[in-house]
């Protein structure tokens, strides 16, 4: 396992998200302020992948720069906001979700079906019976 370079993938994996996030600010801001660059900005984001931030950024801002620099900046500052909390959060939130999987699936499979316990039911009422009619 090469931590660094999980590292690596998962710092490009958050920037891509936060380039994401910063699309969706940008767009909601343009929307209400300048609603025909919002339009084309949508247009823009639409048929542009975003699941890769820096090749989203290259390519708006051979479109239009002042739209990635203010996407850039929305991100930086993002970033700038979640960076203090990310790792309590990242390591509560993780041990948390595992707690819950590991809790429902130990119920799951300790879990006895409803007919089950009528199979066993009867089972037991059979041999309270045998053992009845043997006294």
């Amino acid at each position: 396992m090469d931590i660094k370079q999980i590292a690596k993938d998962t710092g490009k994996t958050l920037t891509s998200y936060l380039t994401y996030q910063a699309v969706r600010v940008v767009m909601h801001q343009l929307r209400e302020l300048d609603p025909p660059c919002g339009y084309w900005f949508n247009a823009f984001a639409t048929s542009h992948d975003l699941q890769n931030g820096e090749a989203f950024i290259a390519a708006l801002l051979e479109e239009r720069s002042d739209l990635a620099i203010r996407v850039m900046t929305v991100r930086q500052h993002l970033a700038d906001e979640i960076a203090e909390y990310l790792p309590e959060m990242l390591t509560t939130g993780m041990q948390q979700a595992n707690m819950e999987h590991r809790r429902t699936h130990l119920e799951r499979i300790t879990q006895i079906s409803s007919t089950d316990l009528v199979g066993e039911s009867e089972s037991s009422q059979d041999l309270e019976s045998k053992g009845d009619q043997s006294s």
